[in-house]
């Protein structure tokens, strides 16, 4: 079997872009299939997208779209990561160990920064609907 690489000239099909984004969405798909940590933020994030959209919030709507699109990708590279290391390698080993920690720690900041963009946007909700 051939390794297709765009880089090293092995890759003779050219530039698809539709096919690149096709592969990009069945990517996608599959982490939300398989993945509850991807589906749970998807699921979160629009919930309170549909709210604010709702409400003509642009601006919060283009906050939650960045910020839920930079918890997906942590966790989209975070699994990546892991599933490639536990491939690699089945044995228990340090090093692999590390990597999968500071892939975790990648994914961790973005949930942090993710996790204060709902928290924040729930809260005015609330807010609006209450008073």
């Amino acid at each position: 079997m051939q390794i297709k690489n765009k880089f090293l000239g092995i890759d003779g099909v050219g530039y698809h872009p539709l096919r690149k984004i096709r592969v990009a969405l069945d990517g996608l798909r599959f982490a939300v299939r398989h993945d509850l940590s991807v589906t749970y933020k998807l699921i979160a994030s629009m919930v309170i997208l549909g709210v604010t959209f709702y409400y003509h919030e642009w601006v919060d709507v283009l906050v939650i779209l960045v910020a839920t699109a930079l918890v997906v990708t942590g966790e989209l590279f975070n699994s990546s990561i892991e599933a490639l290391c536990d491939f690699v390698e089945i044995a228990e080993n340090e090093k692999i160990k590390v990597i999968k920690d500071i892939a975790a720690a990648a994914a961790g900041v973005s949930i942090v920064a993710w996790g204060a963009v709902l928290v924040f946007e729930y809260g005015r909700v609330l807010v609006r609907w209450i008073g």
